[in-house]
């Protein structure tokens, strides 16, 4: 299984959350027991490139999704990717990480996306 996190600097688990996943530096992958798999930049056409962050996510075979903030297409499209999404209010990487694995989380759905882009 692998983990995807939107992260604003690249120091491993205590890597700092990214504040909206699309708009992140860098993603950090992991695998079911918080190994680092790798860290890769953001390449979507949010960041200037090509393609939308959940296409990115999915083809590196991401099947999990943690993150700060997300925006209600964005969750439907993780959706449709079979990618399970989990939003947290935590500030790092570790954190999150920790939540999920303990089971203290549920899968994010429309009620869960960002208020700004709710509107």
């Amino acid at each position: 299984m692998k983990i995807a996190i939107p992260i604003d600097n690249k120091k491993g688990m205590n890597s700092l959350l990214a504040e909206h996943f699309g708009r992140c530096p860098n993603y950090i992958f992991l695998d079911e027991n918080g190994n680092i798999i790798e860290i890769v930049e953001n390449i979507s056409r949010h960041m200037g490139g090509q393609g939308l962050p959940p296409e990115l996510i999915k083809k590196q075979g991401a099947e999990i999704l943690l993150c700060k903030g997300i925006g209600p297409n964005a969750i439907d499209l993780f959706k449709r990717y079979d990618i399970d999404v989990y939003v947290f209010h935590v500030k790092t990487v570790q954190e999150a990480f920790d939540l999920w694995k303990n089971k203290k989380t549920k899968k994010a759905d429309i009620e869960d996306a960002c208020e700004e882009h709710k509107k």
